[in-house]
């Protein structure tokens, strides 16, 4: 369950981060100051959670090699790979499922521009 929450934070962080980002290298010169002083500490105030998020995720990992250590004296040695090969999916899976959630509000999004559009 930690592994779920740990890594849809760091998804999302990532995700926060880059709007902001993107939208700070898109304001050019013509910016007000105001509002690229606010997107700025914005931008920093995500990059301090993101690294917080990072440790976290460290932690767990940690946590998962103790597991492991102490789940090895009672799994035979394949059913500990299995362990470890759902572990490693389950985290693959998940940020496929962040960027597929992603693509389809985007597609919604689009079409939803486009009905108006019509």
């Amino acid at each position: 369950g930690d592994l779920d929450k740990v890594v849809n934070l760091l998804l999302s962080l990532s995700g926060r981060l880059a709007r902001v980002e993107n939208v700070l290298s898109s304001l050019g010169e013509n910016a007000n100051s105001e509002e690229w002083s606010s997107l700025n500490e914005k931008r920093k105030l995500l990059a301090g959670q993101h690294e917080d998020a990072r440790e976290l995720k460290e932690n767990l990992d940690r946590r998962e090699r103790v597991v492991l250590e102490i789940l090895g004296n009672y799994l035979s040695e394949e059913q500990l790979q299995d362990y470890q090969h759902f572990v490693k999916m389950k985290s693959a899976l998940l940020i496929e499922q962040r960027e597929l959630d992603d693509k389809i509000k985007l597609g919604q999004e689009q079409l939803k521009c486009l009905m108006e559009s019509l």
